[in-house]
């Protein structure tokens, strides 16, 4: 069950996709919201809306230099962390923000938390699997991922995010929780964040060749950013579990069917054309919610379609391209 009552939270990455669709439903409840972002990779667009809202504040920094000094002397009962590149064209470029923010900034958020004695909800990701060789991916599994490949700097960093909150949770009492992200998509994604979704949407509505890397079998599982927040929230507010757990949607489809699907969707006549895979590309990526089912009660609800139906009307009015007729 929500909790109720008016919470103090600090939402890093709150300019973000999932950080600003969070801030918004939090604000919806009720909540005095404090969001932090760099803008490296968030957007001022995606919480233009929140500019005069009176339970909002937004602090502009860069969490890779440390935190900023007007979190000062404030204390919080709710501490969200979900500032990170999230894209391969995010992490790649900036690879030592990448680690340090979800390495330096999360230790440092912790000792906040234990300060605030504020419970916190750290952003992991699907990515701790690399490229499973269990299919699909459970909770207890620990993965198959390069330590020194060219998504290292995301997959370690995540994993280290998880090490450190249950060593702060089990030596220090720290009130923790650890959610892994699978695919997510809906609006708000940056028009160049280059995961498969808005890439082939904007391709698409532009008329141009949807390009897929590889032949196109390598599989992914896409949740809509509606049904992902909601599992975000049940998690925070969940009875005492501390371990991570898989918030994701078990119908998997190839990268192939996502790129002809979008392209009937948009109403496209672009050609499909192939890429080479990058580096440590994961052939298989489908999250077990059996535990988000049992602790939570939760479970996607939102159709692939219906999904992108929507997150196509969001970019045909981004990119300014009108309906056909």
């Amino acid at each position: 069950m929500m909790n109720s009552s008016v919470q103090r939270v600090l939402v890093t990455g709150a300019a973000g996709f999932l950080g600003s669709h969070l801030t918004d439903r939090l604000l919806d409840m009720g909540h005095e919201v404090t969001g932090v972002d760099s803008m490296i990779t968030g957007s001022g667009e995606n919480i233009s809306h929140l500019r005069t809202h009176p339970k909002f504040k937004l602090i502009t920094a860069d969490l890779a230099r440390g935190l900023p000094s007007e979190l000062k002397g404030q204390t919080f009962d709710r501490i969200w962390h979900l500032a990170s590149p999230a894209s391969p064209v995010g992490y790649v470029k900036q690879q030592v923000i990448t680690l340090k923010v979800n390495a330096i900034t999360t230790i440092e958020l912790l000792e906040l938390a234990e300060k605030c004695r504020a419970r916190i909800f750290v952003a992991s990701t699907s990515e701790c699997y690399g490229d499973p060789l269990e299919h699909p991916q459970k909770e207890t599994y620990w993965g198959n991922v390069n330590s020194v490949g060219m998504r290292s700097m995301y997959d370690e960093s995540k994993r280290f995010m998880e090490a450190a909150a249950m060593a702060y949770h089990r030596e220090r009492g720290v009130d923790t929780r650890i959610v892994r992200i699978f695919n997510t998509y809906g609006p708000r994604l940056a028009v160049d964040d280059g995961r498969v979704v808005v890439a082939f949407i904007k391709q698409a509505l532009q008329g141009e060749p949807l390009t897929v890397q590889g032949d196109g079998s390598q599989t992914r599982s896409l949740c809509y950013v509606d049904d992902e927040i909601r599992g975000f929230l049940l998690l925070m507010e969940s009875p005492d579990y501390h371990l991570p757990v898989n918030i994701g949607n078990p119908d998997e489809v190839s990268v192939m069917q996502i790129a002809q699907e979008i392209r009937d969707l948009c109403g496209s006549k672009s050609v499909i054309r192939h890429a080479p895979l990058p580096p440590d590309d994961p052939r298989q990526r489908c999250p077990d919610i059996t535990l988000a089912k049992k602790l939570l009660g939760w479970e996607p609800t939102v159709s692939r379609r219906d999904g992108l139906l929507r997150t196509i009307a969001y970019y045909r009015q981004k990119l300014g391209i009108p309906a056909a007729a």
